[in-house]
């Protein structure tokens, strides 16, 4: 009989070559992670931990964290009351206006988002707005392309958080805005993809501020010994509903305030979207 280890293991191996190139995905691991012994979504999160320092031993550099499941319907439909993680490599980054190959997404949907950029650790085991406030540099509007190695979406909590919060690539805003110059909860969002807008929304959208989903990561990051540090980036959260990506498509996201930010793919042949 396979030892907890060694299954947990296997499901990380599964998600790993999932990932690689052709594009492979696998059945959801829900299954899998729910015969482990202990808690469902903290094995789920030492799958996450496994493929990650594979990532790092491979040459990957972490460049931060992504917040997700920050829309409260999504929450719901997956029945947790809280967000989850993944982290931000250096592979994953993507310029405004920089050409994503498109066999480098899996099943990708993009989603409009908040980035933060810190100056300062964040250490503490309990932060306040005012701690997240003080360590962020600047802010970027964002789009995040979300991808699965779990065929068809097909996902529960268990399948995301083992999945690396379901990360693929983000691209980045070029114009750094202080958090004093635009309002982050008010500011309204519109994301087109080739021209005709397909998701619509505000920074409430996102737990009801994005600084409280950078609370909410700051305090579980120290809870599990890997805190946010200076330069670090935070994806704070889906400002509005996601949207499949095809090849050749352009997004533009517009968020007031803190500017415009484009992701442009390829249509050079991939994954299936």
């Amino acid at each position: 009989m396979a030892t907890q280890v060694q299954t947990l293991q296997a499901i990380a191996d599964a998600l790993w070559n999932a990932q690689q190139q052709p594009f492979a995905p696998v059945p959801p691991v829900r299954d899998a992670i729910a015969a482990i012994d202990g808690n469902a979504l903290e094995n789920a999160y030492r799958v996450q931990s496994l493929n990650m320092k594979r990532q790092i031993a491979s040459g990957a550099r972490l460049v931060g964290r992504k917040i997700g499941l920050t829309s409260k319907a999504v929450q719901a439909q997956l029945g947790v009351d809280q967000p989850d993680f993944g982290m931000l490599f250096d592979h994953m980054a993507y310029g405004d206006g920089e050409e994503i190959p498109f066999a480098h997404t899996q099943q990708p949907k993009a989603e409009a988002e908040v980035a933060l950029v810190l100056e300062r650790d964040l250490l503490h085991e309990r932060h306040t707005i005012a701690d997240i406030l003080g360590a962020t540099a600047y802010a970027l509007p964002a789009i995040e392309v979300v991808g699965s190695r779990i065929a068809n979406w097909d996902i529960r909590l268990s399948d995301t958080v083992a999945d690396n919060a379901s990360s693929g690539l983000f691209v980045l805003g070029s114009r750094p805005v202080k958090l004093d110059a635009f309002d982050i909860v008010g500011c309204g969002m519109v994301m087109e993809r080739n021209g005709d807008p397909v998701s619509v929304g505000a920074g409430a959208a996102c737990l009801g501020n994005p600084l409280i989903a950078g609370i909410w990561l700051a305090d579980t990051m120290v809870r599990v010994g890997a805190p946010l540090c200076a330069g670090d980036i935070v994806l704070t959260g889906a400002l509005g509903p996601m949207a499949p990506v095809a090849r050749g498509d352009v997004f533009e996201a517009r968020i007031q305030g803190l500017g415009s930010v484009r992701a442009l793919f390829s249509n050079q042949a991939g994954s299936t979207s």
